[in-house]
């Protein structure tokens, strides 16, 4: 607020200023004063004093605004001599002297140091320096007086600096700098933004953000002002689009604004602080790429490849890319390839059929067009010729895709699926409008994602490829069909790992054996792949051959031992009971290993003999009864060698049923096999149904447990042979026990109703029970079966058994085991716990055709 008031500056009577500032002095400090100037006139920025000095050269008025520039009230200033107040002893007499001077009336203006009295407790007071203006008066009374305007300099200095600080920022600031009134028009603007938007500073006064700015963009920056304006809250970085002039290109630009005010604190603008980022924001936006980039590239190889399947790896791809780098995804493959053919018609011109494996849209209902019907997954499907997609086939090169018109697609790649230098498929990713169309960088993305997933496809195919040969190898080796055996109901199951592991070397196996006996057998092979699946097929035929040879159980583990601690050894069983003898070598050869539960069922007795080499217990469950697991010494797996088998023997009632498993069924790594174990015994709660539903409801039962590894299930219930399907008699050592033993043999035969065996078996009876008493020990037995064919028994003490020769024309004997192989089915001997058994079969009637035995004898002769 100015120091005089408005009125007093009307009058240019001395008396008038003089009775203003009298009045003024006696006002209050906060009283109103007039005012024809607005708030933030130049008298609020620099300090103004006035005051009067009477003709005696003593102050005899002082003013409010004195009192504030020099910290005197006026009752203390009033009455002092100004030049013994202010001025330093050394200065004084020059001072009278001008005092002198003004009191003649001659005006003075000039720059006065200055001092304040010191304080009444001593202080001494403050220097200053003040423009003093002197302007001489005259009283009422006439004598000379003067009226004194001081000027605080310091001030005046700092508004100097200020202003010139403010200049060299605002003419010199590298970036554009504008002030805007209150109007929100441009008021003042430097260099800078004058040569990015044309002319001189001078012409952009008065323009507003409309002439700068595209409507939409200066109607959100103009409210922006106005609120900066209103609420006084600065914005930095804001970001505003527009062009300069003359020139097309976007340009992007950071502001910053904040509201101006003047030395009272009213807002008199807003500051304009503007920086082009342009290029900046293209870097960021080339970085944010790279970045988007390199995360994709990230997540691909963190997520593509996971498992060995072709259909989900493609899934995989499309997962990663959709809609992370695009809006819809196609992944089709060469079909001929799928289906093992190395070079399908086709593959090298782009012409061949490819089946769709993996579809994903971000957009619904968005199909990719290019061909008359849209192509569904699973589908199998060529495109043309002269297509992009074709073309980008047969050069392995990605192909841009032209938009159709009317289409939501706007912009598609087509990219060749390359693995080690082949062609296996095509991808094509698509982005809709809305979305910014592919560029060059997108290109090589795609190129590089495409890679990946290739080579993964590609190892997913071959993989497949040989998994499949794997368990066509590993079928093969299984038995095939429905196994059957004497005195037993028998179901099985076998079921290969998920496809994302290898084959195993899980086996089963049932073999029947002379006497109405049947040997039960499964095994696991350790490891798992091709070469588990051969050791497997190894293992599984020499059981066979030692179950034909009618070894005890113990005896055929034992050899199975000895066996399998020479398949990975090229010289054999005794190459790697030397190599086992030198530890440094050890490791040179494989080592095989498995374990495997091996029963012999007799249906006569129904007594089964097990001998185990390191596999899980069999479960018995007889009628009425809880299931249980038998206790079957467990021994030590196969290859290991050196530790002898134990045998077991138990009797099985009529109706029992017995499970032989492998690991993979009660076993996994989220479930112990303790508690598989006892889901499987608990699963076997209804023994009494039928064998394939029991096997149904084990699997569906413990359907958690499976997946990881191979499941081999072996289900018996035992059903004995019947009293009145067995004859027995023991002969004792004589010539006349031949006819008898023809004669029960015909007598048993004839209440079976079986009168076309008559002939054969009593001339077999003949020569077995001749061979006895002539070449065997002790008493004889004759024992005849009746089941699904006729087998006849003749057991005697001797341990040496009969050897099939072939006898010469001269000779009178020899042929009776020539005659006895021509007219069975099957013959054979075997050691029992007291001497031997030499046995034949014969087919049923109905059956088999038999040989006659008149043309038999002819034979031999």
């Amino acid at each position: 607020m100015s120091e005089i008031p408005a009125k007093a500056t009307e009058s240019e009577d001395p008396s008038d200023g003089a009775r203003n500032q009298a009045a003024e002095a006696t006002a209050a400090p906060g009283d109103a004063m007039w005012q024809s100037s607005p708030p933030g006139s130049i008298y609020d920025y620099i300090k103004v004093a006035s005051f009067s000095i009477g003709p005696g050269g003593l102050v005899d008025q002082w003013s409010l605004r004195a009192e504030q520039l020099f910290g005197i009230p006026a009752a203390r200033a009033v009455g002092m001599d100004p030049i013994e107040a202010f001025i330093d002893p050394d200065l004084r007499e020059r001072g009278q002297r001008k005092m002198a001077e003004i009191l003649d009336g001659r005006e003075w203006t000039g720059v006065v140091p200055f001092r304040m009295p010191d304080e009444a407790d001593g202080t001494r007071g403050e220097e200053g320096l003040a423009e003093v203006y002197v302007m001489p008066t005259r009283t009422a009374e006439g004598d000379h007086a003067a009226v004194c305007i001081v000027v605080d300099v310091r001030t005046l200095r700092s508004i100097e600096t200020d202003l010139a600080a403010s200049q060299a920022i605002f003419g010199q600031s590298p970036f554009g700098f504008l002030l805007i009134d209150v109007d929100l028009r441009v008021r003042r603007a430097n260099e800078r933004f004058a040569s990015i938007f044309g002319g001189t500073p001078d012409d952009h006064r008065g323009k507003g953000v409309q002439d700068y700015l595209p409507r939409p963009e200066a109607e959100r920056v103009s409210a922006t002002l106005r609120r900066v304006l209103e609420s006084g809250q600065s914005i930095t970085d804001m970001h505003v689009t527009g062009h300069v002039p003359g020139s097309e290109e976007r340009r992007h630009w950071s502001i910053n604004l904040y509201r101006v005010h003047s030395g009272s604190g009213r807002p008199i603008g807003i500051a304009w602080l503007g920086t082009d980022i342009t290029a900046r924001r293209a870097a960021a936006r080339e970085a944010a790429n790279a970045r988007r980039n390199l995360a994709l590239l990230n997540e691909a190889g963190a997520r593509i490849g996971n498992s060995l399947d072709l259909e989900t790896t493609a899934r995989e791809l499309l997962d990663v890319v959709v809609p992370g780098f695009c809006d819809l995804a196609t992944v089709d493959l060469y079909q001929g390839l799928l289906t093992g053919d190395e070079t399908p018609p086709g593959l090298t011109d782009g012409s061949a059929e490819l089946r769709r494996v993996a579809f994903a849209s971000a957009v619904s209902d968005v199909p990719f067009t290019g061909s008359a019907d849209p192509v569904a997954v699973g589908a199998v499907h060529h495109f043309p010729f002269n297509s992009p997609c074709a073309d980008a086939l047969r050069t392995a090169r990605p192909q841009h895709v032209p938009a159709e018109d009317g289409s939501l697609v706007q912009s598609t790649l087509a990219v060749p699926m390359v693995a080690h230098d082949t062609v296996v498929g095509l991808a094509r990713f698509a982005r809709t409008k809305g979305s910014e169309p592919f560029g060059d960088r997108d290109r090589d993305l795609a190129v590089e994602l495409a890679a990946r997933a290739a080579v993964c496809i590609d190892n997913a195919r071959l993989y497949r490829r040989e998994h499949e040969r794997a368990l066509i190898l590993q079928r093969s080796l299984l038995p095939p069909g429905d196994p059957e055996a004497s005195g037993l109901d028998i179901a099985c199951r076998y079921l290969p790992g998920n496809a994302a592991t290898e084959v195993g070397g899980d086996w089963f196996d049932v073999i029947e054996l002379p006497g109405h006996r049947t040997a039960l057998v499964v095994g696991d092979v350790m490891g798992r792949g091709l070469r588990a699946a051969v050791a497997m097929g190894e293992l599984r035929t020499a059981v066979r051959t030692l179950a034909l040879l009618d070894l005890e159980p113990a005896e055929v583990l034992s050899a199975l031992d000895e066996i399998a601690r020479g398949l990975g050894t090229p010289g054999g069983v005794q190459q790697a009971t030397r190599t086992a003898r030198q530890p440094r070598d050890a490791d040179l050869s494989e080592v095989y290993l498995a374990t495997c539960v091996y029963a012999v069922y007799d249906s006569v007795t129904r007594r089964c003999t097990f001998a185990n080499a390191g596999h899980l217990p069999p479960v018995l469950v007889e009628p009425g009864e809880a299931a249980l697991m038998l206790d079957v010494p467990p021994g030590m797996p196969l290859g290991v060698g050196g530790e002898p088998f134990e045998e077991v023997e138990v009797e099985l009632p009529e109706g029992a049923l017995l499970a032989l498993y492998t690991d993979g069924l009660v076993e996994s790594r989220d479930h112990p096999l303790d508690e598989g174990l006892q889901a499987f015994v608990g699963a076997l709660t209804d023994p009494s149904s039928p064998l394939e539903d029991v096997c149904d409801h084990i699997l569906n039962t413990l359907d958690t447990h499976h997946g990881e590894d191979d499941i081999a299930l072996l289900m018996a219930r035992v059903q004995g042979l019947p009293a009145d399907s067995v004859g027995d008699w023991t002969l004792p050592r004589e010539p006349r026990s031949v006819g008898r033993a023809r004669e029960y043999a015909r007598a048993q035969l004839l209440s079976w109703d079986l009168e076309p065996l008559v002939d054969t078996t009593e001339l077999l009876v003949s020569e077995l029970v001749t061979n006895a008493l002539r070449y065997g020990e002790g008493e004889i037995r004759l024992r005849l079966l009746l089941d699904r064919t006729l087998v006849c028994e003749v057991w005697d003490s001797g341990l040496v058994q009969p050897r099939r020769r072939r006898a010469r024309d001269t000779d009178e004997g020899g042929r009776g085991l020539q005659l006895v192989g021509l007219l069975s089915a099957a013959w054979g001997s075997r050691r029992t716990p007291r001497g031997k058994t030499v046995w034949f079969e014969l087919p049923l009637p109905g059956g088999e055709s038999l040989t006659d035995p008149a043309e038999a004898l002819l034979s031999l002769f």
